[in-house]
């Protein structure tokens, strides 16, 4: 599979940012991460005065064959159902894109179900009718996950099209945790047990549970952890598949994303493995308290934004880090120097 090329982060822009940020009236580093963040997204969009006013989030939707064997408090029906309820504008997510002033598009990348023709505002992107059941055989074929990556770039190019700032990933599957957690254990060489959590809220016999199909997922398909698409075909999700094209899409654009909880950041691993360049176009939104996302953040040496002890998903955390990301960029480019406002600077 062909992937694009990823610019090189714009040293001498970031520079330009640092400088100007050390002539803003206040004592230089005062403001602390928001000014690292303006310096990053300067180097990131090759421009010392980054702006983030064109934003959206994509919500990927896809199910997962796993959730047969009862490793969710919730039934299958519910991704359908979410999709519904995000359509119509009910969701968590879509009352902060609402408040951050980001758009909304969801994509349905696999949901088990089929949706009414005549319903309006869906992406409609079904390669299957949800993955395979991976604690038996691989989640999905090769094709099957190009076919998903193909499908994240491409409506991440659609959306870029009509201008975009900054992007969001969210998701909605039911059993996509368990994915999540197969592929951070894989790909981070550490035992089932210390990166596996409740989900959706399981009981501790449904915790167990969860832990001992996916120590069998990983026993049947022997995912191999240095091939990220190894990985993705055989324990991955569709929607994180197309979660990772996404990411893949925007670094080749300069856009920088706000990756969001577990699942997104499962998607960054896999899109990092596949273009390593990726990752310097990642901002890692917020830490869940899914126990698994802490080494994930490790893994691509990414500093959460927030930590509100977070687990649903949807792109929520991603959207409220929008606000950070702005705040850095109009301080930069809003406030006085200390020559601007007559102030005078510290003696030299």
């Amino acid at each position: 599979m062909h992937y694009p090329t990823i610019p090189p982060i714009d040293k001498q822009a970031a520079k330009q940012a640092q400088a100007r940020q050390n002539r803003l009236t206040k004592p230089p580093g005062s403001l602390g991460r928001l000014e690292e963040i303006s310096i990053q997204l300067a180097g990131m969009k090759a421009y010392p005065m980054p702006e983030v006013s064109k934003k959206a989030v994509i919500v990927m939707a896809a199910d997962h064959g796993v959730a047969l064997e009862g490793v969710s408090a919730f039934p299958v029906e519910v991704t359908k159902q979410m999709v519904l309820n995000f359509l119509h504008g009910g969701a968590a997510i879509n009352v902060l894109a609402r408040q951050a002033g980001a758009a909304t598009h969801i994509v349905d990348i696999g949901v088990a179900s089929d949706f009414d023709p005549s319903l309006p505002g869906l992406w409609r992107r079904k390669i299957a009718h949800g993955t395979r059941n991976m604690a038996k055989e691989p989640a999905m074929t090769r094709v099957q996950a190009e076919q998903a990556l193909a499908c994240g770039m491409e409506v991440l190019a659609e959306i870029a099209e009509k201008g975009l700032d900054v992007i969001a990933t969210g998701d909605m599957g039911i059993g996509n945790t368990t994915s999540s957690a197969a592929i951070v254990a894989v790909m981070a060489g550490l035992p089932v047990d210390k990166v596996t959590g409740r989900g959706t809220g399981l009981d501790d016999a449904g915790l167990l549970r969860k832990i001992q199909v996916i120590e069998q997922a990983i026993a049947v398909n022997q995912p191999d952890p240095n091939d990220p698409m190894d990985v993705l075909c055989k324990v991955g999700g569709l929607e994180i598949a197309g979660l990772a094209g996404v990411m893949i899409a925007a670094a080749a654009r300069r856009i920088p994303v706000a990756v969001d909880g577990f699942i997104s950041t499962a998607a960054a691993m896999i899109g990092v493995g596949l273009v390593p360049d990726v990752r310097h176009y990642l901002f890692g939104a917020h830490r869940s308290v899914e126990i698994g996302h802490q080494v994930m953040h490790k893994h691509l040496g990414l500093t959460p934004l927030l930590n509100l002890n977070l687990r649903l998903g949807e792109g929520t955390g991603a959207v409220l880090a929008f606000h950070l990301l702005e705040a850095a960029c109009r301080l930069l480019r809003e406030m006085a120097t200390f020559d601007e406002a007559g102030v005078s600077d510290k003696a030299g």
